[in-house]
């Protein structure tokens, strides 16, 4: 471990000194965070056959002692798997139902289908400078079926140009040198100062077009996963000052401490339940309120509508067509350059349609789905492996679930169902479905 950071660590708290040290030799804090706009979490804890304690940082995280990647609730969507004090700034972001939300540095997820789960007419836009990043946010997003959203993955300053002063959320969780994540990344070994002072210059830049972004009365929160001043109080202090419009206000919860002469701040330690995190709170005093930059929703192809309303029995308000593709959402589309904007329903096909993954994984239509095939587990397993299910089935296009949740989906042809998983989704051969969640 780094002398240098010990001994920065040790200036910052003299009296639990020992006690951090101690943590860096404990495994990491692991956190599952319940998708309450998929299951609620009696009916979680009831497939789960066991309960969990429940972390300090967001009401539906929980401590977890065990990998659970490769269980059903996670494949389906149910749940997120996430270091619980990163919880705490969406905690602390305080969403309501009909916000419009930017989630600026989002990959990858865990806070923006954090977000997710608090809207319902609102939406979220969840932005991504690098592009492999933001993919992988994309597979989170689709993966817990989130629908009313953009992924961008645009510069910051190029985004704030279509969205000035249009959101009343927004979330930066700043790219930062990482100090409280040392047990599970490399930046035990890289550390150094020059590293800190590069990083909080980075921050002050994205922070210059999150605040174009905030709508006037709206809430920004900062936070990042390091423990060092330069960038945590010392960026809101030359944030505060460079923005005398913005206010900082307190993070009104009861875990974590006080910042550093910030007291309306939070900094988590280990000692405190999780790996370590910084979060500030502030409101735009000044300004004024724009809007998010709307287009005209399309007309999809007959072949798509028929689809649509045979499977969930309805249509959804609005369309995006780009070429064969159809997406669809309860909220309007956006004039944005975006990844994805809404739930990618599916190809048009000379003149048939074909439907996509992402279709079946919506949230917001579990119990709409018309057609499902429900699957014991060893199915399930055989399922995400690529073979066809054995199973008689009414024909046609159909939900693949386990319990009622859709893990995918495939095509009956009476006595068996083609399998439609995408390929990158298909576990490895010798891998299998866990069984601690059932």
């Amino acid at each position: 471990m780094n002398e240098e950071f010990l001994e920065r660590i040790r200036s910052y708290i003299p009296d639990e000194y020992d006690a951090f040290v101690k943590t860096l030799s404990q495994p990491m804090y692991r956190g599952l965070r319940i998708q309450t706009h998929k299951i609620d979490p009696e009916t979680f804890f009831a497939h789960a056959g066991m309960r969990l304690q429940k972390a300090p940082f967001s009401d539906q995280i929980y401590y977890i002692d065990r990998p659970m990647g490769h269980t059903i609730g996670h494949i389906a969507g149910l749940f997120y798997l996430q270091e619980p004090s990163a919880s705490s700034a969406v905690t602390a972001l305080d969403v309501q139902p009909d916000d419009t939300v930017l989630d600026l540095c989002a990959a990858p997820g865990g806070k923006s289908t954090q977000i997710a789960d608090r809207l319902t007419s609102g939406f979220l836009v969840s932005n991504e400078i690098s592009r492999h990043r933001a993919m992988t946010l994309l597979s989170n997003m689709e993966r817990m079926g989130v629908m009313n959203m953009a992924v961008t993955n645009l510069p910051p300053e190029k985004l704030c140009e279509k969205t000035a002063e249009a959101f009343d959320k927004v979330l930066v969780d700043a790219p930062c040198s990482g100090e409280g994540m040392m047990k599970k990344h490399a930046e035990a070994a890289d550390w150094s100062l020059a590293r800190v002072l590069t990083c909080a210059d980075r921050q002050k830049e994205i922070l210059k077009s999150a605040y174009r972004m905030l709508k006037k009365d709206g809430t920004m929160v900062y936070s990042t996963c390091t423990y060092a001043k330069e960038e945590n109080e010392e960026v809101i202090r030359w944030f505060l000052a460079q923005y005398p419009d913005m206010k900082l206000v307190p993070v009104e919860a009861s875990f974590g401490r006080p910042g550093f002469g910030l007291s309306e701040c939070r900094r988590i330690f280990p000692m405190d339940g999780g790996e370590g995190h910084f979060v500030a709170k502030l409101v735009k005093t000044g300004g004024g309120i724009g809007r998010l930059p709307i287009v005209k929703s399309d007309r999809p192809d007959a072949s798509a509508r028929t689809f649509i309303k045979q499977q969930i029995g309805r249509l959804p308000a609005y369309f995006q067509v780009k070429g064969s593709a159809v997406f669809a959402m309860e909220h309007p589309f956006l004039k944005l350059p975006a990844l994805r904007q809404g739930i990618y329903v599916g190809d048009v096909l000379k003149n048939r349609f074909e439907p996509a993954h992402a279709f079946y994984m919506n949230a917001d239509w579990i119990d709409a789905y018309q057609m499902k095939a429900e699957l014991n587990e060893e199915q399930a397993d055989a399922f995400y492996h690529g073979m066809p299910v054995v199973l008689a089935h009414s024909k046609g296009f159909t939900a693949v679930c386990v319990n009622g949740y859709p893990i995918g989906y495939g095509k009956s042809d009476g006595r068996q169902i083609k399998n439609k998983l995408p390929k990158g989704l298909r576990l490895p051969p010798h891998s299998h479905i866990k069984k601690e969640f059932r």
